[in-house]
Protein backbone atom coordinates (compact mmCIF):
# COMPACT_ATOMS: atom_id res chain seq x y z
CA UNK A 1 0.00 0.00 0.00
CA UNK A 2 1.22 3.21 -1.08
CA UNK A 3 1.68 6.44 0.83
CA UNK A 4 -0.84 8.01 -0.29
CA UNK A 5 -3.37 4.97 0.46
CA UNK A 6 -2.14 5.23 4.02
CA UNK A 7 -2.69 8.62 4.67
CA UNK A 8 -6.31 8.07 3.35
CA UNK A 9 -6.82 5.49 5.98
CA UNK A 10 -5.03 7.45 8.37
CA UNK A 11 -7.87 9.95 8.37
CA UNK A 12 -10.72 7.71 8.19
CA UNK A 13 -9.44 6.22 11.90
CA UNK A 14 -9.49 10.29 13.05
CA UNK A 15 -12.99 9.99 12.77
CA UNK A 16 -13.74 7.55 15.23
CA UNK A 17 -10.99 9.83 17.55
CA UNK A 18 -13.31 12.76 17.37
CA UNK A 19 -16.34 11.11 17.88
CA UNK A 20 -15.15 9.65 21.08
CA UNK A 21 -12.86 13.13 22.47
CA UNK A 22 -16.19 14.30 24.52
CA UNK A 23 -16.86 11.58 26.58
CA UNK A 24 -13.56 12.03 28.30
CA UNK A 25 -14.71 14.76 30.09
CA UNK A 26 -11.74 17.02 29.31
CA UNK A 27 -12.00 20.32 31.96
CA UNK A 28 -10.24 23.65 31.22
CA UNK A 29 -9.93 25.85 28.60
CA UNK A 30 -8.09 28.71 26.84
CA UNK A 31 -9.57 32.07 26.08
CA UNK A 32 -13.01 30.35 27.02
CA UNK A 33 -12.57 27.63 24.40
CA UNK A 34 -13.12 24.30 26.00
CA UNK A 35 -10.23 22.00 25.50
CA UNK A 36 -12.25 19.19 24.30
CA UNK A 37 -13.49 21.34 21.06
CA UNK A 38 -9.46 22.61 20.76
CA UNK A 39 -8.50 19.13 20.97
CA UNK A 40 -11.54 17.75 18.36
CA UNK A 41 -10.70 20.96 15.95
CA UNK A 42 -6.79 19.55 15.99
CA UNK A 43 -7.47 16.46 14.55
CA UNK A 44 -10.09 18.11 12.07
CA UNK A 45 -7.49 20.17 11.17
CA UNK A 46 -4.64 16.99 10.85
CA UNK A 47 -7.54 15.36 8.43
CA UNK A 48 -8.26 17.99 6.48
CA UNK A 49 -4.37 18.04 5.67
CA UNK A 50 -4.09 14.84 4.85
CA UNK A 51 -6.68 15.58 2.29
CA UNK A 52 -4.85 17.73 0.37
CA UNK A 53 -1.44 15.71 1.25
CA UNK A 54 -2.71 12.53 0.12
CA UNK A 55 -3.91 13.68 -3.65
CA UNK A 56 -0.81 16.04 -4.46
CA UNK A 57 1.35 12.59 -3.24
CA UNK A 58 -0.78 10.14 -5.39
CA UNK A 59 -0.21 12.89 -8.86
CA UNK A 60 3.28 13.84 -7.77
CA UNK A 61 4.35 10.55 -7.32
CA UNK A 62 2.50 8.99 -9.50
CA UNK A 63 0.63 6.74 -7.20
CA UNK A 64 -3.52 7.10 -8.19
CA UNK A 65 -4.86 3.71 -7.76
CA UNK A 66 -8.59 2.47 -8.17
CA UNK A 67 -8.51 2.05 -4.17
CA UNK A 68 -7.31 5.89 -3.77
CA UNK A 69 -9.86 6.72 -6.38
CA UNK A 70 -12.41 4.79 -4.68
CA UNK A 71 -11.74 5.64 -0.55
CA UNK A 72 -10.18 9.39 -0.51
CA UNK A 73 -14.02 10.50 -1.47
CA UNK A 74 -15.68 8.57 0.58
CA UNK A 75 -12.89 9.26 3.69
CA UNK A 76 -13.96 13.33 3.19
CA UNK A 77 -17.21 12.59 3.49
CA UNK A 78 -17.42 11.01 6.77
CA UNK A 79 -15.08 13.21 7.85
CA UNK A 80 -17.28 16.57 7.18
CA UNK A 81 -20.64 14.30 7.59
CA UNK A 82 -19.10 13.06 11.08
CA UNK A 83 -17.75 16.69 11.78
CA UNK A 84 -21.19 18.27 11.33
CA UNK A 85 -23.37 15.49 12.97
CA UNK A 86 -21.65 16.32 15.76
CA UNK A 87 -21.76 20.36 15.46
CA UNK A 88 -25.63 19.10 15.85
CA UNK A 89 -25.21 17.29 18.49
CA UNK A 90 -23.72 20.01 20.48
CA UNK A 91 -26.53 22.51 19.46
CA UNK A 92 -24.22 24.85 17.31
CA UNK A 93 -25.87 23.53 14.11
CA UNK A 94 -29.17 23.01 12.54
CA UNK A 95 -30.01 19.67 11.38
CA UNK A 96 -31.01 21.23 7.61
CA UNK A 97 -27.18 21.82 6.87
CA UNK A 98 -25.90 18.41 6.62
CA UNK A 99 -29.29 17.22 5.26
CA UNK A 100 -28.89 19.06 2.10
CA UNK A 101 -24.63 17.79 2.38
CA UNK A 102 -26.25 14.59 2.28
CA UNK A 103 -28.50 14.48 -0.33
CA UNK A 104 -26.12 15.93 -2.55
CA UNK A 105 -23.71 13.41 -1.85
CA UNK A 106 -25.87 10.62 -2.69
CA UNK A 107 -26.70 12.74 -5.43
CA UNK A 108 -23.30 13.14 -6.80
CA UNK A 109 -22.44 9.45 -5.81
CA UNK A 110 -25.57 7.85 -8.19
CA UNK A 111 -24.29 9.86 -10.94
CA UNK A 112 -20.42 9.07 -10.49
CA UNK A 113 -21.94 4.85 -10.32
CA UNK A 114 -23.82 5.17 -13.58
CA UNK A 115 -21.05 7.09 -15.17
CA UNK A 116 -18.81 4.40 -14.23
CA UNK A 117 -21.31 1.13 -15.45
CA UNK A 118 -21.66 3.62 -18.73
CA UNK A 119 -17.80 3.62 -19.47
CA UNK A 120 -16.20 5.56 -16.99
CA UNK A 121 -16.92 8.95 -17.82
CA UNK A 122 -15.72 11.29 -15.43
CA UNK A 123 -17.55 14.32 -14.52
CA UNK A 124 -14.84 16.80 -13.31
CA UNK A 125 -15.50 19.13 -10.16
CA UNK A 126 -17.00 22.24 -10.96
CA UNK A 127 -15.47 25.81 -9.29
CA UNK A 128 -18.98 25.34 -7.21
CA UNK A 129 -17.49 22.26 -5.83
CA UNK A 130 -14.40 23.49 -4.93
CA UNK A 131 -15.84 26.57 -3.28
CA UNK A 132 -17.98 24.26 -1.35
CA UNK A 133 -14.81 22.02 -0.01
CA UNK A 134 -12.74 25.34 1.55
CA UNK A 135 -15.35 27.33 2.76
CA UNK A 136 -17.29 23.78 4.35
CA UNK A 137 -14.17 22.85 5.89
CA UNK A 138 -12.86 26.59 7.05
CA UNK A 139 -16.63 26.53 8.62
CA UNK A 140 -16.37 23.52 10.83
CA UNK A 141 -12.48 24.29 11.24
CA UNK A 142 -14.45 28.05 12.64
CA UNK A 143 -17.90 25.91 14.58
CA UNK A 144 -15.96 24.25 16.84
CA UNK A 145 -13.94 26.93 18.25
CA UNK A 146 -17.40 29.10 18.54
CA UNK A 147 -19.05 28.97 21.47
CA UNK A 148 -22.28 30.03 20.15
CA UNK A 149 -24.77 28.55 17.91
CA UNK A 150 -25.34 29.01 13.74
CA UNK A 151 -26.65 32.52 12.90
CA UNK A 152 -26.70 33.49 16.71
CA UNK A 153 -24.83 37.11 15.71
CA UNK A 154 -28.34 37.67 13.59
CA UNK A 155 -30.00 37.48 16.72
CA UNK A 156 -28.20 40.73 18.66
CA UNK A 157 -27.31 38.87 21.89
CA UNK A 158 -23.46 38.69 20.61
CA UNK A 159 -20.72 41.19 21.18
CA UNK A 160 -16.73 41.68 20.32
CA UNK A 161 -14.72 38.66 18.94
CA UNK A 162 -17.80 36.49 20.08
CA UNK A 163 -19.77 38.34 17.29
CA UNK A 164 -17.57 38.64 14.68
CA UNK A 165 -16.45 35.00 15.02
CA UNK A 166 -20.18 33.68 14.52
CA UNK A 167 -20.42 35.65 12.19
CA UNK A 168 -17.80 34.74 10.04
CA UNK A 169 -18.89 30.73 10.77
CA UNK A 170 -22.34 31.86 9.51
CA UNK A 171 -21.53 33.55 6.30
CA UNK A 172 -18.70 30.55 5.27
CA UNK A 173 -21.40 27.46 6.41
CA UNK A 174 -23.79 29.52 3.97
CA UNK A 175 -21.85 29.83 1.30
CA UNK A 176 -20.50 26.44 1.68
CA UNK A 177 -24.60 25.16 1.48
CA UNK A 178 -25.19 27.40 -1.56
CA UNK A 179 -22.05 25.70 -3.25
CA UNK A 180 -23.18 22.22 -2.60
CA UNK A 181 -26.53 23.24 -4.21
CA UNK A 182 -25.34 24.76 -6.99
CA UNK A 183 -22.44 21.83 -7.41
CA UNK A 184 -25.29 19.42 -7.00
CA UNK A 185 -26.98 21.27 -9.82
CA UNK A 186 -23.87 21.13 -12.15
CA UNK A 187 -23.24 17.52 -11.79
CA UNK A 188 -27.39 16.75 -12.36
CA UNK A 189 -26.85 19.18 -15.60
CA UNK A 190 -23.58 17.82 -16.62
CA UNK A 191 -24.68 14.26 -16.39
CA UNK A 192 -28.17 13.86 -17.85
CA UNK A 193 -26.94 12.34 -20.57
CA UNK A 194 -26.14 9.35 -18.72
CA UNK A 195 -30.20 9.03 -17.72
CA UNK A 196 -31.57 9.20 -21.24
CA UNK A 197 -31.96 5.55 -21.59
Amino acid sequence: MNLANKLTIFRIILVPLIVIIPFFNISGQICGIPYTMLIIDIIFIIASITDKLDGFIARNRDQVTTFGKFLDPLADKILVLAAMMMLVELGKLPAWIPIIILAREFIVSGYRLIAVEKGGKVIAASVWGKLKTVTQMIAIILSFIDLNAFADCFKGNLSGYSFYLNLITTILMIISVIATIFSGIDYIKDGKDLLKD
